[in-house]
């Protein structure tokens, strides 16, 4: 017996927003004062470092319950299972619905009621609720997924991690190049095969991390100061991550029982190309081992970080072979990471 993905579904959204188009922002220091970089020099640095080419923005008539929708459809026609043998629907996401225009978050009723509404799933007994555990929530839902089948609670789960954070940024802000929207979707289930998830870990580091990542003024004083934008420490973000990511994973890796070498790939939270690169090759020191070509796919380059979307949406196109020079075979290892608000870091390794 075996708790597995058994199907799995992800919506890309069609605006695409190049790093160009930052050309006319006008970016500001936290203080307010002229940032003194040039677009085109500040768009070079961002490129370099993060990796991010383009990213995905959801068009106005769309929220995060929508985008949500569509991607457990997939997910649900990919397993072939019908939605009403669905005993929870645990939704990821941050921010909830941010309405196009809009200055207020609109999370009544929960996201993941909305998603069963919208999907016309009559059974009572499937209970949906939200998730709020920073861009790690999708790989907490598979946590708890399991969790409640693992206990006798549940056979099948529709997990998701959905966000527009398109609509949290601060266009003064040069870290608003960094977010995307996205939506990613997974069914897990009891299934007659070995393999599936094999172990997991979960940490929360709130004592001096907390507000690593936090909901802030824009950087220009102009602005309405009642609305708030998503802001971050990234220096602090980096360097927690890259102390405690590669740790959470060997603990992660340690309890599976299994050696390193193993290991066929790592889909880690697509949050930065540096950061995340670096976190493998610190993983893999742990082994004394370097890290094999093609161990760590990739979508942030086109995709961007749509938070608690990056790793499910990495998974769906990774498993439907859209990834160039990746594929994963039946017996391959994984090893799926996260980190984020909160500080939140967790991980699972899971046999395909």
């Amino acid at each position: 017996m075996g708790i597995k993905i058994t199907g799995s579904g992800c919506y890309i959204p069609t605006e695409v927003v190049t790093n160009l188009d930052f050309a006319k922002h006008i970016f500001l220091n936290e203080d307010g004062s002229d940032f003194p970089q040039s677009n085109e020099i500040v768009a070079q640095k961002f490129l370099e470092i993060t990796g991010i080419e383009e990213r995905r923005y959801v068009t106005n008539d769309l929220n995060t319950s929508d985008i949500a929708t569509i991607a457990a459809q997939c997910a649900i026609e990919d397993a072939n299972i019908d939605p009403e043998s669905l005993d929870y629907i645990i939704f990821a996401h941050n921010f909830g619905n941010v309405k196009h225009g809009a200055i207020q978050t609109d999370i009544l009723p929960s996201l993941a009621s909305r998603v069963k509404y919208n999907l016309k799933i009559k059974n009572p007994k499937c209970v949906a609720y939200d998730i709020l555990f920073g861009c790690p929530g999708w790989v907490e839902g598979v946590i708890q997924a399991q969790a409640f089948i693992k206990a006798g609670m549940a056979k099948k789960c529709l997990v998701i991690g959905a966000e527009t954070l398109s609509r949290v940024v601060d266009k003064h802000d040069r870290d608003s190049m960094i977010y995307s929207d996205g939506a990613g979707a997974t069914i897990i289930e009891l299934t007659d095969e070995a393999g599936g998830i094999l172990a997991h870990e979960t940490a929360t580091f709130s004592h001096d991390e907390a507000y690593y990542l936090y909901f802030g003024n824009s950087f220009n004083s102009t602005h309405d100061p009642d609305i708030r934008y998503i802001k971050m420490y990234g220096r602090k973000i980096y360097e927690f991550a890259l102390s405690n990511v590669p740790k959470a994973m060997a603990s992660c890796l340690d309890k599976s029982g299994l050696d390193i070498t193993k290991v066929k790939k790592v889909l880690i939270h697509q949050a930065n190309e540096k950061m995340d690169e670096a976190i493998i090759h610190r993983f893999f020191k742990i082994y004394k081992q370097s890290p094999p070509e093609y161990i760590m796919p990739m979508s942030i380059h086109k995709l961007g970080n749509s938070s608690v979307a990056t790793v499910p949406t990495l998974y769906d196109l990774l498993i439907k072979g859209k990834i160039e020079n990746q594929q994963l075979n039946k017996g391959d290892v994984i090893i799926f990471a996260s980190v984020g608000a909160g500080m939140n870091i967790n991980a699972f390794v899971y046999e395909m």
